[in-house]
Parts: structure tokens; C-alpha cells; sequence
């Protein structure tokens, strides 16, 4: 079997459109989100929703800039309690006590990724308003991923239970 380099290979066609969006924490790096959203476009994700002084690096964002939303809120739980209504499943991106590992999380097809800042994570206030709590295992040093790697690993988690949309 030969194997051939596709440069810029055509994405695979949605049957529907992603039931996932992001909600970020104040993030203290334009990087980390930046890189967020070039995965949010990868994955189809339309929307992500940030708090507190966000900005792109286009390049670093890519196309993700353009075919992914970006709105900006002041504070992080008005928003979650919006989603909520609007009928979103809450999962966090946090290690907690009582966290599941991310690959034994059954994702809702509507779901809310509530992704921590960097180094304080989730706030208190957040965590009492989720439904759920993911974890990714760390089998080494540090003690926890970058919040754009874990955020992207988590969003392919649910690509991969729903590849359609």
C-alpha cells in the first residue's frame, strides 16, 4: 500500500449541524484561544462564546476565524444559565473531585464545553452550575494540559461520538 500527502483535503460533509458549542473562561492567552477556534473550524463547531478580553492571532486562528462565531461576554455564569435554558447540557473541562474521565463521558447532542482559564480554571460559581465534569488522565509531568490541548482533545471526543453533526 502506498500512502500519498493531500494537501488541504476536503472536510468530510455534516449531516447536521454540530450540537456543541465552547464557553470560555477568561483565557490570559490570544494563543490558546486562538488555537481553540482553528479547532472549533476543524471540527465543525459553530459557535464558541468568551469572557473577558478576547482576541484572535489570525495566524493562528487559520479559517477557524471565519467559519466560527465568536462572541464575547463580560462574566462566564450568566451565560452558562442562558444555555441552560435554551437546553444545553453543562460539561466542564476540570479536574474536580467527582470528574469522569473523558473518554467514559457520554456526550448530550446539545452540549456546552465550559472550558477553565489557564491557570485558575473553573470558578466555584461555574462548577455548581454544570451537569457534568470531564477529566483528561495525565500520566506524567505537569500536572494538567494546556487548556487549548485539552479543550481539543475534549471537542474530538464528542466529534467522535457524533461524526455526522
Amino acid at each position: 500500500m502506498k500512502f500519498e500527502h493531500i494537501r488541504h483535503k476536503p472536510p468530510r460533509t455534516l449531516l447536521q449541524e454540530r450540537g456543541l458549542l465552547i464557553a470560555c473562561s477568561p483565557l490570559r492567552s490570544h494563543v490558546n484561544l486562538s488555537t481553540i477556534i482553528r479547532t472549533a473550524g476543524c471540527c465543525g463547531v459553530r459557535e464558541i462564546i468568551a469572557t473577558g478580553n478576547a482576541r484572535l492571532i489570525d495566524r493562528i486562528a487559520r479559517d477557524g476565524a471565519e467559519h466560527v462565531l465568536l462572541t464575547t461576554r463580560n462574566s462566564l455564569p450568566p451565560v452558562l444559565r442562558r444555555l441552560r435554558r435554551e437546553g444545553y447540557s453543562l460539561v466542564g473541562l476540570e479536574q474536580t473531585t467527582n470528574s469522569t474521565p473523558l473518554s467514559d463521558h457520554a456526550f448530550a447532542a446539545q452540549t456546552a464545553l465550559v472550558v477553565g482559564a489557564e491557570r485558575e480554571g473553573l470558578s466555584d460559581e461555574c462548577l455548581a452550575l454544570l451537569d457534568a465534569v470531564v477529566e483528561i488522565p495525565v500520566w506524567g509531568m505537569p500536572f494538567s494540559y494546556n487548556v487549548a490541548t485539552a479543550t481539543s482533545m475534549a471537542v474530538y471526543e464528542y466529534c467522535r461520538q457524533f461524526p455526522d453533526g
